[in-house]
């Protein structure tokens, strides 16, 4: 059983007991989130497609850490103008651990 369910506007295929990360989400460490937007359920009887959501259909997940994703380099320079910036950016994360998938 696995669905593909939207978290924080981006899309993730799940199954139970899956690890994933998505961008900072509100919540404690060890809390548990419920998130509604499930986009399409394959189960045993069959696959189900929402269109857009599948209503009553819900992914239960546990909050593992926060945390913050590789460092991106923005560099930027002109040649011959003597012009160059450097930037790092760190994306807020957090890991999630999948429950249990509602139907």
């Amino acid at each position: 059983m696995y669905a593909i369910v939207e978290i924080g506007g981006e899309q993730f295929k799940v199954s139970q007991n899956d690890k994933i990360t998505a961008l900072r989400q509100k919540g404690e460490v060890g809390a548990v989130v419920d998130y509604d937007k499930v986009l399409l359920l394959a189960t045993d009887a069959g696959v189900k497609i929402g269109s857009p959501y599948i209503e009553g259909a819900k992914i239960q997940a546990a909050i593992l850490e926060h945390g913050k994703g590789d460092k991106v380099i923005v560099f930027k320079k002109r040649k011959r103008k003597r012009y160059r910036v450097l930037n790092g950016h760190r994306q807020p994360q957090t890991t999630l651990q999948i429950k249990e998938i509602i139907a």
